[in-house]
């Protein structure tokens, strides 16, 4: 795998989707993952996720661990080559 794009979330449900379908379209000819890791949330992103994206590697965490510690769980379970870590207000350009 050549790439792994970890995004970290906390109740931004709506970023999060928006920034997802982004990421999705950027790294469609590229062997790559996307993995979402949730500190906690209770917006509904969870359920959002399972019904949403079903596909991607969603880890909840049952309490928010913070910025560094939450990205480094994301990072632990990246295949790729290479690791973008990214805010979930991310929007990333097709090209």
């Amino acid at each position: 795998m050549k790439l792994s794009v970890i995004i970290l979330n906390y109740n931004v449900k709506h970023f999060l989707e928006i920034c997802i379908k982004s990421v999705q379209k950027a790294i469609k000819e590229i062997d790559g993952e996307i993995i979402v890791v949730d500190n906690a949330s209770t917006d509904g992103s969870k359920e959002m996720m399972a019904t949403v994206f079903p596909e991607i590697t969603y880890l909840y965490l049952q309490e928010n661990v913070g910025f560094p510690k939450g990205n480094n769980i994301g990072v632990n379970k990246a295949k790729g080559e290479f690791v973008c870590i990214l805010n979930p207000d991310t929007v990333v350009a097709e090209d």
